[in-house]
């Protein structure tokens, strides 16, 4: 069989997966906090044909001569660029404007990690996300915001102030984490993350301090997704496909004259 059929065969699959990640992207423009992905190429091991030769006594030397076997994936990244931030005037919406995770008490005892601040008190008066998982403060234990408080506030730096009684009480504040390496951290789906061997150490730090950008209050932040350049990439990724399914069928009218020679 041909070379150039199979290599047409790995420009399709991987092409294939390019758009996968485009239209994970494009799925997630409008949530909150997401982080999109990007496709690399990286070319596959070359058959040699004939190797170099170094320059000898009245001949000069040449080159070596390999036939490529196609296409495969180099990398599927996470770029954790900062997402423009959106005006929500509601006091319990956080985003952080800089570098760092916001803290989330795993049930099963460790940690997750999210840029998605659109937190709310549970019944307790804990800080918690969306989805019930309790908010964590610089020490690694949970915010109370008392029943009683007549009003609350959250500064730039993550502290809780509560007012009781016309007193102002500090109720905590909200921790923030880096990794030497985000981009090394797993999604796990609902804008959450873990941390994985490559990420690096957990640094679990107060907001504005030590790398940690600051926090917004009334602010959440919005996806790093931009339509008009993964459009583009969509159609890059479109022809890319077509041009290796002309290559395969390129291929396929070639063995059928080699078949009609007898």
């Amino acid at each position: 069989m041909l070379q150039s059929m199979y290599s047409g065969i790995s420009g399709l699959q991987n092409h294939q997966t390019k758009l996968d990640v485009i239209g994970d992207n494009i799925a997630n423009v409008n949530t909150h906090g997401f982080k999109k992905g990007r496709f690399t190429f990286q070319d596959m091991m070359s058959q040699q044909m004939q190797g170099a030769t170094a320059p000898g006594a009245g001949q000069g030397g040449s080159n070596p001569e390999q036939v490529g076997l196609g296409t495969q994936t180099g990398s599927i990244d996470t770029l954790h660029t900062q997402g423009p931030t959106q005006p929500t005037n509601r006091e319990l919406d956080l985003a952080i404007e800089g570098d760092g995770f916001f803290r989330i008490q795993n049930p099963d005892g460790g940690e997750f990690y999210t840029r998605v601040g659109n937190f709310s008190r549970d019944s307790d008066g804990d800080l918690v996300t969306a989805d019930g998982y309790y908010v964590l403060d610089d020490d690694g234990g949970t915010i109370n915001i008392a029943e009683e408080a007549s009003n609350f506030s959250i500064g730039s730096d993550g502290t809780v102030t509560q007012v009781i009684d016309g007193e102002p009480e500090d109720a905590g504040t909200i921790g923030l984490a880096t990794f030497a390496n985000p981009e090394g951290l797993e999604s796990l789906g609902g804008n959450l993350y873990g941390e994985t061997a490559n990420s690096g150490d957990v640094n679990n730090l107060e907001a504005g301090t030590g790398g940690a950008g600051d926090i917004a209050a009334g602010m959440l932040e919005m996806s790093n997704v931009d339509l008009s350049e993964e459009f583009v990439e969509m159609i890059s990724g479109q022809r890319g496909l077509q041009a290796n399914t002309r290559i395969i069928t390129t291929s396929d009218e070639v063995l059928q004259e080699i078949m009609n020679m007898k």
